[in-house]
């Protein structure tokens, strides 16, 4: 069956965002919390998988092959993710939709992204599924968190900007295809690139690095996270929000608005809504 061409991709998803960002906000609020728990599984899946490797390569392979399941869920549901949302940016720039519905969306899907994630993120530290490998799977999770919090500013914008960059790629891949096989094949190389790079993604880290403050909570983790020589004076809100959060969303932005953009330059046809 023949793909979708760029132009094509390119006018649909424009079309589409016009749909985002009018759909109720209730609608919007209970897909983000859902993608936020689908990322987020993909990324208790992945951990799970690599936490016994000690081999760095070879973890971040088993890792980039297990993490690209969340995001394949999330676009065969339709669900809301607000590091794909970046390329409504390019319906803001062609009239389709306004700047204010633009940061309306953006706001929503982050907000429920962040309780999908969070949310998750304290059932798996607090009952036990980081109980495996008996404890070194929270080993491994306090051990990503606080890497993560350790990044400097300018990487963590940076690896930022790359990780979008593949996401929104895979997410115009996938919708090149006609049936579910070739979405998934579309999603999931550049989501196993982006990982297997060590790329930061601020929604997955809404997962990875509050596990990791959850784990550090937990009594029975404490000696395990402190004999494996762990940094935990990072595993903090404060830190977490300031260190990473915030440079990672700005350079998810960046990045997708860098692929919505140059997509809508080189192969867009629509000018607005009166040309639909």
């Amino acid at each position: 069956m023949p793909i979708y061409s760029p132009r094509e991709i390119t006018d649909n998803y424009l079309k589409a965002a016009v749909g985002k960002a009018e759909s109720p906000a209730w609608r919007l609020f209970v897909l983000a919390i859902l993608a936020g728990v689908l990322v987020g599984l993909g990324a208790v899946a992945s951990s799970t998988a690599a936490q016994g490797i000690p081999e760095t390569g070879l973890a971040r392979l088993v890792t980039g092959a297990v993490f690209p399941i969340g995001l394949i869920m999330i676009v065969l549901l339709g669900t809301e993710l607000f590091t794909g949302n970046a390329l409504m940016v390019t319906a803001a720039i062609s009239g389709d939709i306004t700047w204010g519905l633009l940061l309306r969306n953006w706001g929503i899907v982050y907000v429920g992204n962040f309780i999908g994630a969070v949310g998750l993120a304290a059932l798996m530290a607090f009952f036990g599924q980081l109980d495996i490998g008996g404890g070194t799977l929270a080993i491994y999770t306090a051990k990503v968190a606080a890497a993560k919090c350790s990044l400097p500013w300018g990487n963590a914008f940076v690896l930022g900007i790359f990780c979008n960059l593949m996401v929104c790629v895979a997410i115009y891949l996938g919708n090149t295809a006609h049936d579910t096989a070739g979405k998934i094949l579309g999603v999931l190389f550049p989501i196993f690139g982006f990982v297997v790079a060590g790329f930061e993604h601020c929604i997955a880290n809404m997962y990875y690095v509050p596990a990791g403050i959850f784990v550090n909570m937990v009594p029975a983790y404490g000696e395990l996270i402190v004999s494996a020589g762990i940094n935990t004076a990072v595993l903090d809100w404060g830190t977490f929000v300031v260190a990473n959060l915030i440079p990672v969303t700005l350079g998810n932005i960046v990045g997708g608005a860098i692929v919505g953009l140059v997509m809508y330059a080189a192969h867009a046809t629509r000018t607005g809504r009166a040309s639909s």
